[in-house]
């Protein structure tokens, strides 16, 4: 019964996540309710920032003008999706850091693109 009782927490966390979930050691017992929010507390934070860095992902690379009930379904989908990747692959796979590279090379892509279209209607 001790085992069901205590999870073990993999020390070897990317670093995202490893911050997110630090403080809770080797174990978290879940008879104790410090551990237990902590546990809660560190997904919560590491699900919102996957949630964040998806929408980036999605607005500079894939999002097109849509009507706003159409967005809000893409939006709502994205935020289910986003909990089950959180909750399968959130501390075995680095996510969050694929996902922040993924934004800011999207971003980057963006920021030129408009750079060129900006300079190409002024010269013309």
């Amino acid at each position: 019964m001790g085992n069901q009782d205590n999870m073990n927490v993999p020390d070897d966390l990317w670093p995202v996540a490893n911050y997110f979930m630090k403080g809770l050691g080797n174990e978290v017992n879940f008879n104790n309710e410090d551990d237990v929010a902590m546990l809660i507390r560190g997904f919560f934070f590491l699900y919102l920032t996957i949630v964040a860095l998806t929408i980036l992902a999605y607005k500079f690379g894939f999002a097109k003008k849509l009507p706003p009930l159409k967005s809000a379904v893409v939006y709502v989908v994205l935020i289910i999706g986003t909990f089950f990747i959180t909750l399968i692959f959130g501390l075995n796979l680095p996510v969050a850091e694929s996902l922040f590279v993924i934004a800011l090379i999207l971003g980057i892509y963006r920021l030129r693109l408009h750079q060129e279209r900006k300079k190409r209607n002024i010269s013309s």
